[in-house]
């Protein structure tokens, strides 16, 4: 016999949050729950083990539309590794990028800082050179 579990039980399990459990099932990621006579949602340990994936993926930054990918070629039969290793290639490629764009950000922070020394708090109001611009 399946172990039913209440959806406290399975976010435990899982250690994922209840809002997550039902934004998974809205987004399709997880099938809808089973219901117990009196109502509340159940799940089995297939569920546990789709839940506790996802939370893994989404912890190595994958976002929602690539998890539902992995998991529909798992549920075709096929192995998904090469779609993760392309999946997780390319948060490694989006988070170079964002790397490389907050290091520019930085040097020009840090050279506007620099011009910055030539401002002087006095009367007459003057405009200053961060201001101006280069």
């Amino acid at each position: 016999m399946i172990q039913q579990l209440t959806i406290g039980q399975a976010t435990r399990a899982a250690r994922v949050t209840r809002k997550a459990v039902r934004v998974y099932e809205a987004k399709g990621l997880l099938p809808p729950a089973g219901r117990s006579t009196a109502g509340y949602r159940l799940y089995d340990d297939t569920d546990v083990e789709r839940l506790t994936f996802i939370r893994r993926a989404r912890t190595l930054g994958l976002h929602l539309d690539d998890i539902r990918e992995v998991l529909a070629i798992h549920a075709g039969g096929i192995p998904p590794c090469v779609t993760v290793r392309d999946k997780l290639d390319a948060r490694v490629a989006e988070i170079d990028k964002a790397v490389a764009d907050l290091l520019a950000l930085r040097r020009t922070l840090v050279e506007t800082r620099h011009r910055a020394e030539e401002c002087v708090d006095e009367l007459p109001v003057t405009v200053c050179s961060i201001i101006e611009g280069p």
